[in-house]
């Protein structure tokens, strides 16, 4: 054993891994109580399934060229393919005191959920077989190089100063953009503005919500790397955004109507994701400004896709993608070294700069990602066909996909 491994810390965030994994089936459910039932195990096994597909690209090939030895700033070498080098002791130039097996997989959780969130983009229309060759081909050619950039050492975006804690660029803005040049390929759902599309599920949504908010503290407090101060202090700044986004959300739900359930764990997801860049960099009630004008942005957002009549169904791109833009571009603004010395000063501090690079880094990753994810799936429509036919959307997805269902009344 490496002198260097701290048992505290290796515990940390193995359990904080553990919590990330929860929150892929915590999407699944989030994500299928708000579809109508004939698609409930289809958004289930989509949101499920990656988790596996993604361990496997993971350990191949994925950790590698995400955080792999350099090459030119854009992508990591192959030389750690199927975990070649990547053993029990420290790799003390991402994490000094876990063993680098501990940081890999962690790391894998944060690659599978980032998949997962696309699902609520596409669902009730996507064939099953084109959905998995997408996640393996958006891992691969998306997601992986934009982790390098980020996260990787030598990773061109990191060389420049960019800093994102926990993935608020990296799974958060990335998923979002993705998602909507997705459904730009793939099309409406059948019946989309004239059907009745409500949730049929609300409570699983609950469940969904209040599983990943669970799971955050691992997301934002596992990004630490350590069982310290820091991971405290990005698990208070994480509640503070989640709790303020969720009850400014109801408020608006509440003016229109009544306040609604559905409408404050969105909004407490919206200030999760908001979170996420910042969390180990910033104040709490830095975190709580960042919540607040994320809800009322994410808010604006959902208003005008629905506006625009695009059916990005379960508002990914709202939801975590506007989310994650201001979490990335206010971290520029509240980071503050005197929460975390390794991070940077924001506008906040007296530090313009930052303030820039954030921006710089957040437009160069929605150009990015939405066009590799519209090549790539334009590819597949192409070539395999992205849709379900007519008819298996009016069976729904359970059936014509999965010869299941997930209510059986006897």
């Amino acid at each position: 054993m490496n002198s260097a491994i701290n048992a505290g810390d290796t515990a940390w965030v193995l359990m904080s891994a553990a919590l990330v994994l929860l929150m892929t089936p915590a999407v699944g459910f989030f994500y299928a109580g708000m579809v109508r039932k004939k698609n409930a195990i289809s958004t289930l096994t989509m949101s499920f399934v990656v988790l596996a597909l993604i361990a496997v690209q993971w350990i191949l090939y994925g950790y590698s060229i995400s955080f792999g030895p350099d090459v030119g700033g854009v992508i990591g070498s192959l030389k750690w393919a199927g975990l070649a080098g990547v053993g029990q002791a420290a790799n003390t130039v991402y994490a000094p005191t876990i063993p680098h097996l501990a940081f890999m997989l962690f790391q894998m959780m944060f690659a599978a959920i980032a998949v997962a969130l696309i699902v609520g983009s596409v669902v009730e229309r996507i064939k099953f077989s084109a959905f998995l060759v997408f996640a393996l081909a958006w891992a691969t050619l998306v997601y992986d190089p934009l982790a390098h950039w980020i996260w990787g050492s030598g990773g061109w975006l990191k060389n420049l100063g960019y800093i994102d804690f926990a993935g608020g660029t990296v799974i958060h803005i990335s998923a979002g953009v993705s998602a909507l040049a997705l459904v730009f390929v793939l099309g409406k759902r059948k019946g989309y503005g004239a059907d009745n599309m409500e949730p049929h599920n609300i409570p699983h949504v609950i469940m969904g919500a209040a599983l990943l908010w669970f799971g955050w503290f691992g997301f934002n407090g596992g990004s630490a790397l350590a069982a310290g101060g820091l991971a405290a202090s990005a698990i208070v700044a994480t509640t503070a955004s989640g709790a303020v986004a969720g009850l400014v959300w109801m408020l608006f739900t509440w003016r229109s109507r009544k306040p609604s359930a559905l409408g404050f764990v969105t909004g407490a997801v919206v200030g999760l994701a908001a979170v996420t860049q910042g969390a180990g960099y910033i104040t709490p009630g830095a975190a709580l400004v960042i919540g607040i004008v994320a809800a009322f942005c994410s808010y604006g957002a959902v208003l005008l896709r629905m506006r625009l009549r695009i059916d990005e169904s379960l508002d990914v791109l709202g939801c975590h993608g506007i989310g994650g833009i201001v979490g990335a571009i206010l971290t520029g603004v509240f980071a503050s070294t005197a929460v975390n010395p390794a991070g940077a000063n924001g506008l906040l501090y007296g530090n313009p700069g930052q303030f820039m690079i954030q921006t710089l880094g957040a437009v160069v990753t929605i150009v990015f990602c939405f066009s590799a994810t519209w090549v790539i799936a334009k590819v597949i429509d192409v070539t395999m066909g992205l849709r379900i036919t007519d008819n298996e959307e009016v069976v729904g997805l359970d059936m014509s996909q999965h010869a299941e269902t997930a209510y059986s009344l006897r």
